[in-house]
């Protein structure tokens, strides 16, 4: 079974990832990027829609 993941980009360092939602907070609550430690709510660091809908969904 393929393992469900998300992309994320930094607002502030454009640091680009994939993570699983398994591993983040909930779209409302606070994520640090871990390369320059910026701090915003987790849904205002994904990549495109689809992936907060699908953090939404399985996070």
């Amino acid at each position: 079974m393929d393992r469900t993941t998300v992309q994320l980009l930094c607002p502030e360092c454009t640091k680009d990832w994939q993570t699983s939602p398994d591993d983040l907070p909930a779209a409302a609550e606070m994520f640090h990027c871990p390369n320059c430690h910026a701090s915003r709510r987790t849904a205002e660091f994904m990549r495109t829609d689809r992936d907060l809908q699908t953090l939404k969904q399985l996070g």
